[in-house]
């Protein structure tokens, strides 16, 4: 009897399945992938972008670094990157995270380290402005070797926080050079042309608002929170991390140091040899309160460093405010304005009833005139038709009696105040 042959056997499955089977891409119809549709999106999601780095010493350069190389290097998440994607349009944010400081103020997107600073590479003024004059800062620094307080990254922080208040502030300023005298020209001439022109002003003054606002309650969000300000402080936590790890090092030497030494059991105990197992004891009690003393003085030291970078942002803090007065200012002048032209235009309206309510009565009185001389134009027999001077005394005793009517009409209007006379 002939070997029966497996139905599930390699040989007599379909090319595609076996294929896969070795770890060779699925192809139902023998084509190649070159031509699907979505296989280009990875390569598209992690493509190159031109990048910033501005180190310790001032010196730049011009980096080529995807999306994965980023979040790698400075441990960020995808999220906080789409905040310096100049695609998208997000509010001003300033995030600390474990070993980087995300910014996005005004047009100025970047992240800061301990070490570097890694700008958004772009053509705009602002980001031109900031690379030049934080390279100017850290150089004119490290060459008349001046001892500065803040660390590196509060110094970066500080120039973002000072451009983008001096670049709202100019904002703030062009726009009331540009509403003062439009206002003033409205209040003296309302015209449709000014209103549409103080229309569009108001617009841009609500947006930059919005903006000013949003980084004032950022700084804000910032003071009241000192778990967010601490986590900022880059390089306090990156030195107590090197210690950390310098004192694991040494322990780990003294460890091994102590395991690797082989004692005979049979051998007699020479004091020297107790002598040195009380001194590895006294060596491990003296490292155990060396660290001690030193997360003391870490935690002490961010205190102070707390304060340090609070009275920093209340600075900014105080200038934003200032800016935020100012378009409060020019709001409440718009609005004053804005009531003005109501008050005209209601005095116009009232103007205009005014002297609708004379046309009214003047019509009523015409129209008693109109219908006596209606009455006589009938064809009537009457002695007044037979004398020819009969019908100018009519005419005359109408007109008079209209006149003394529309005369009465007026002084009721002026007894009731309906309109002054």
């Amino acid at each position: 009897m002939g070997e029966q042959l497996d139905p599930f056997s390699a040989s007599n499955l379909p090319d595609f399945i076996s294929s896969q089977k070795i770890g060779r891409p699925v192809n139902l119809e023998g084509q190649s992938n070159r031509g699907h549709p979505f296989s280009g999106l990875k390569k598209r999601g992690q493509s190159s972008r031109s990048w910033v780095k501005i180190d310790q010493d001032g010196n730049s350069a011009v980096l080529e670094l995807d999306k994965a190389t980023i979040m790698k290097r400075c441990s960020l998440p995808s999220r906080d990157l789409r905040l310096l994607d100049p695609l998208f349009i997000y509010p001003s944010s300033i995030l600390g995270r474990e070993r980087a400081i995300v910014v996005s103020l005004e047009k100025i997107r970047c992240i800061i380290t301990a070490e570097e600073v890694i700008l958004m590479n772009a053509r705009d003024a602002s980001v031109v402005q900031y690379q030049s004059e934080l390279c100017k800062r850290l150089q004119s620094n490290q060459n008349i070797n001046l001892i500065d307080d803040l660390p590196f990254e509060f110094k970066a922080l500080e120039l973002v926080l000072e451009l983008s208040c001096l670049s709202l502030d100019s904002q703030v300023n062009e726009l009331e050079m540009e509403v003062y005298p439009v206002l003033d020209e409205l209040a003296t001439n309302i015209s449709t042309l000014n209103l549409e022109h103080v229309r569009r002003l108001k617009g841009r003054l609500l947006t930059l608002t919005q903006k000013v606002q949003k980084v004032c309650d950022e700084i804000e969000h910032l003071m009241d929170d000192d778990d967010d300000m601490a986590e900022m402080y880059l390089t306090e936590k990156k030195e107590r991390a090197e210690a950390h790890a310098s004192e694991e090092l040494g322990d780990n030497i003294v460890e091994d140091f102590e395991s690797s030494g082989i004692v005979s059991k049979s051998a007699p105990v020479s004091p020297v040899g107790s002598t040195s197992g009380n001194f590895g004891k006294l060596q491990r009690a003296f490292s155990s309160i060396v660290g001690s003393h030193r997360s003391l003085l870490s935690s002490s030291s961010i205190g102070e460093n707390i304060d340090q970078l609070e009275m920093l942002l209340e600075a900014y803090f105080v200038v934003v405010d200032n800016t935020l007065s100012k378009l409060s200012s020019l709001k409440e002048y718009i609005d004053d304005t804005e009531d003005l032209i109501n008050i005209k235009l209601g005095n116009v309206q009232n103007q205009l009833i005014q002297f609708q309510l004379l046309l009214t009565a003047a019509t009523f009185v015409a129209a008693i005139f109109a219908a006596v001389t209606a009455v006589f134009g009938m064809n009537l027999q009457d002695s007044v038709f037979q004398n020819p001077t009969s019908f100018q005394y009519v005419l005359l005793i109408t007109g008079v009696g209209c006149g003394i009517l529309y005369f009465c009409f007026v002084l009721y209007f002026k007894h009731k105040k309906v309109f002054p006379l």
